[in-house]
């Protein structure tokens, strides 16, 4: 463990009934079978509809075309947005834990901007024209960026406050550069155009092998991170007395979050809401511990992602609407009406 739990934590979890425990862990287990059944229908639906048994010929007998569509398309995108949706809710909650903003997400580190500036930039000046070349870009444009917002933060004097501001600041001045480029090349601004929105279309086997290892990092070292983080929560005097190295959670909680950010958003664009609203959602029934709330967000971030990939392929056909128009049309109402339920419960 990075902190040694201590003994007030120990007190209240022998404390709690474990009745909450046993529904909390049964609740994980449900969330666990409704993703499996989401995957399930994400392989199953598309665009070109299928019956049952042709998509099971394609998935276990079949190399035509049935194999091509279900395995060559329909198996990758679900696995990418498996792991692009873990990666997005995970990442929103670190960072919200991390700057106790509950309105935190991905994008407001600045990583989102700094994939979206690398991958404009390769295709301008680098002629980089492939999703597997964008990937590499992103992902490393992602890690300056974050590289950058901790030394601007202070490093390891680095706040909440200063991360938050250091992050903001680079976000807007790379969107900038991001859309001066794209006003002045029209093929930059072709190209960008499909990946700005965020989609899982053009998800392929290469696609999901290159970001693997970077979820998986990433989602461990998050997990891990619960307990501290739950120190760092109640503030930096108390959590200094419960035994927390503050600037080692900060540093290794901006390493994750790079990591899943950066994985996510250079495989599919910059997605929005997924990593601010599930763990709302998830904070409304598991409370603040984030023991609880990093897994249920592992688990129920690709719910919302697959099934608006899913209603997106449905509403539109034989078109599709891009998972990150779905999640946005979702996300917005959705979190408007979190937000008047939590200030009526203050009123």
């Amino acid at each position: 463990m990075l902190v040694d739990s201590p003994p007030e934590e120990r007190a209240a979890r022998a404390a709690a009934p474990p009745s909450r425990r046993g529904a909390r862990a049964a609740g994980l287990l449900a969330s666990a079978a409704l993703l499996l059944l989401v995957a399930l229908a994400s392989v199953a639906i598309g665009a070109k509809g299928l019956s049952p048994a042709q998509v099971w010929h394609g998935l276990f007998q079949d190399s035509g075309t049935y194999g091509d569509v279900v395995v060559g398309q329909r198996l990758s995108r679900t696995l990418l947005g498996l792991l692009a949706g873990s990666a997005l809710g995970l990442a929103g909650a670190v960072l919200q834990a991390l700057t106790r903003n509950p309105l935190a997400d991905p994008g407001i580190l600045g990583i989102n901007a700094g994939a979206s500036a690398a991958v404009v930039t390769a295709i301008t000046y680098f002629g980089v024209t492939g999703l597997s070349g964008y990937v590499w870009f992103a992902f490393l444009g992602a890690a300056a960026v974050g590289a950058l917002v901790w030394f601007l933060g202070g490093s390891r004097g680095a706040t909440p406050v200063r991360l938050a501001l250091a992050g903001t600041a680079i976000g807007a001045a790379l969107y900038g550069y991001v859309q001066a480029v794209m006003i002045t090349d029209d093929a930059a601004l072709g190209r960008m155009r499909f990946w700005t929105v965020g989609s899982l279309a053009s998800a392929t086997n290469e696609t999901v092998v290159q970001v693997l290892p970077f979820c998986v990092a990433g989602t461990v070292l998050a997990l891990l991170l619960a307990r501290p983080l739950n120190a760092l929560s109640m503030g930096d005097d108390t959590a200094r007395a419960l035994g927390a190295r503050l600037h080692r959670t900060r540093a290794l909680a901006m390493l994750a979050a790079t990591l899943l950010c950066g994985a996510a958003t250079a495989a599919c664009g910059p997605i929005v809401f997924v990593g601010l609203m599930v763990p709302h959602v998830v904070r409304s029934f598991t409370g603040p511990d984030l023991r609880w709330i990093l897994p249920y967000s592992t688990v129920l971030s690709p719910v919302l992602l697959l099934g608006s990939d899913v209603i997106g392929r449905i509403v539109a056909r034989p078109a599709e609407v891009q998972v990150g128009v779905v999640t946005a049309l979702i996300g917005g109402p959705v979190f408007i009406l979190l937000v008047r339920r939590r200030r009526t419960a203050q009123l």
